[in-house]
C-alpha cells in the first residue's frame, strides 16, 4: 500500500506539472483597430482637448489684438493642462497611433513654448507664425483620434 501511495503521488505531481506547463498565459497581441468600446473610453478624453482646441480662436484674438498679458495668461492658464489631457490621450490610442499622437504634442508644446517667448518679446510677426504651427499641430493631433463612425 505505501508503494502505491507514492506512485500514485508521482503520478499527481506529472499530471499538474504538465497542466500548469500548458495553462500558462496567452500571447496577446494588440489591437489593430478601434472597438466602438474604446472609441467611446478615448471620447470622454478627447472632450477637454477639443474644447483646448476652441479657445484657440480666443488666442488668434488676443494675438491680433498685440494684448501680449492676456495671450500669456491663456497659455499658461487654460491651455496649461492641455499636456497633461494630450499625453493621456496619446498612451490611450493603438500602438500604431501613439508615437506620432505624442510628437505632435511635443511639437504643439514647442510652439505654445516659442508663442510664449514671442508675447513676453512683443513679436508679433513670431508669435502669428508660432500660432499657425500651433494650429496645425493641434488639428494634426485631432486628426489621429478615431470617431465613433469609424469603429471596425
Amino acid at each position: 500500500m505505501p508503494r502505491f501511495r507514492s506512485i500514485l503521488s508521482l503520478i499527481l505531481v506529472l499530471v499538474t506539472t504538465l497542466l500548469v506547463s500548458c495553462a500558462g498565459p496567452s500571447a496577446t497581441t494588440a489591437p489593430t483597430t478601434y472597438t466602438a468600446e474604446k472609441i467611446e473610453q478615448l471620447q470622454v478624453f478627447v472632450e477637454p482637448i477639443e474644447a483646448a482646441r476652441e479657445r484657440m480662436s480666443t488666442l488668434a484674438s488676443f494675438i491680433e489684438d498685440e494684448n501680449w498679458v492676456d495671450t500669456m495668461t491663456l497659455i499658461h492658464g487654460p491651455l496649461g493642462k492641455l499636456r497633461q489631457d494630450m499625453t493621456y490621450l496619446s498612451r490611450s490610442l493603438l500602438p500604431k497611433d501613439q508615437k506620432k499622437a505624442s510628437q505632435l504634442a511635443k511639437d504643439l508644446f514647442s510652439r505654445f513654448e516659442r508663442l510664449d517667448a514671442a508675447a513676453k518679446a512683443r513679436n508679433y510677426s513670431q508669435a502669428v507664425n508660432q500660432y499657425r504651427q500651433a494650429l496645425r499641430d493641434f488639428d494634426a493631433f485631432l486628426g489621429l483620434i478615431p470617431k465613433a463612425s469609424e469603429s471596425a
